[in-house]
């Protein structure tokens, strides 16, 4: 293990270990305060939060693209502090966390016994949200982790949702999907987040006028076992209960290839995040690059002319 993954274990472990013990008040005013700090820094994470912001919120000036990053960093920052004390949080603070709106689409799904995928993206809190649906509704669910470096922090973070009611598959390895699918077929729930995807399986979306690409994966699900596909937004207001809405099903096309159908629910998965983002762009913690413009910098509007000059 190298020095800086040394580093990162040691940190994420000094957090779960320390900040869980905090008095609540005490541990938002820490993730405020270190917010505060690396949003002052202006970092790549920071720099990166207000290019995808400027593309959910075209036109935005300057100063309003620096206050929704700072907003943004302090929301990021809600999230770790929430996560590192989430397994400390009792039962019932856990069922008084989360209010989803429109549960119904969720609960029908599971009462129809043909399974259900929940497909979010990088919003508020979804390990929150996971714990609210094993610990309110009393509904297991399998979800996906990618590996982390070192292998002993993705350990942790394993053994931190498994510790929250969630069945962990690592996403590398090639056996999650089938595994998701005999999950499905048993009419058991399966959530995943879904609004990014670098490799080159990815399907390519159209997301806030820019190409990006995102999983095939729900999409796959849903059309190979009958299961039910639902969108879920997730954002903070000014309480300490996190919100959220289930969305209507992404209906599985009735023609066209398999290719064409998951495109189509691809492009239905991005529309309904693209609604929840724009709504709540502060409470989107994406501070990686995303669009293709971004990780090509030859697609980028007036590359040509710059490698001509």
């Amino acid at each position: 293990m190298s020095a800086r993954d040394r580093l990162a274990d040691g940190l994420y472990g000094a957090g779960w270990a320390t900040v869980k013990k905090l008095p609540e008040p005490a541990a938002v005013r820490l993730g405020r305060t270190v917010a505060d700090v690396a949003w002052k820094q202006r970092g790549a994470g920071v720099r990166r939060l207000e290019g995808n912001y400027a593309r959910v919120v075209p036109g935005a000036s300057p100063e309003r693209l620096a206050a929704l990053s700072r907003a943004g960093m302090r929301s990021y920052l809600r999230y770790w502090m929430e996560s590192f004390r989430l397994p400390a949080w009792s039962t019932e603070r856990i069922k008084g966390g989360f209010a989803p709106k429109d549960l119904h689409h969720l609960t029908d799904g599971m009462d129809a016994g043909k399974g259900v995928i929940l497909a979010l993206p990088h919003l508020a809190n979804w390990d929150l949200a996971g714990a609210w649906v094993t610990t309110k509704l009393g509904i297991p669910f399998t979800t996906v982790a990618e590996r982390l470096k070192p292998e002993t922090l993705y350990d942790r973070f394993v053994a931190y949702r498994e510790g929250l009611g969630m069945e962990v598959l690592p996403h590398s390895g090639g056996t999650a999907f089938g595994t998701l699918a005999r999950r499905l077929r048993d009419g058991g729930l399966v959530c995943l987040v879904a609004d990014r995807d670098l490799s080159a399986s990815g399907v390519e979306v159209d997301f806030f006028g820019e190409t990006a690409r995102m999983p095939a994966g729900p999409a796959l699900l849903a059309q190979q076992t009958g299961a039910l596909l639902l969108p879920v937004t997730l954002w903070y207001d000014d309480s300490p209960v996190m919100q959220g809405r289930v969305h209507p099903p992404v209906e599985v096309p009735e023609s066209g290839t398999r290719a064409e159908k998951t495109s189509a629910m691809t492009q239905a998965l991005a529309d309904a995040f693209a609604t929840g983002i724009a709504d709540h762009p502060e409470d989107w913690h994406m501070l990686q690059r995303l669009w293709l413009k971004d990780l090509d910098p030859a697609k980028a509007p007036g590359a040509r002319e710059r490698g001509a000059r």
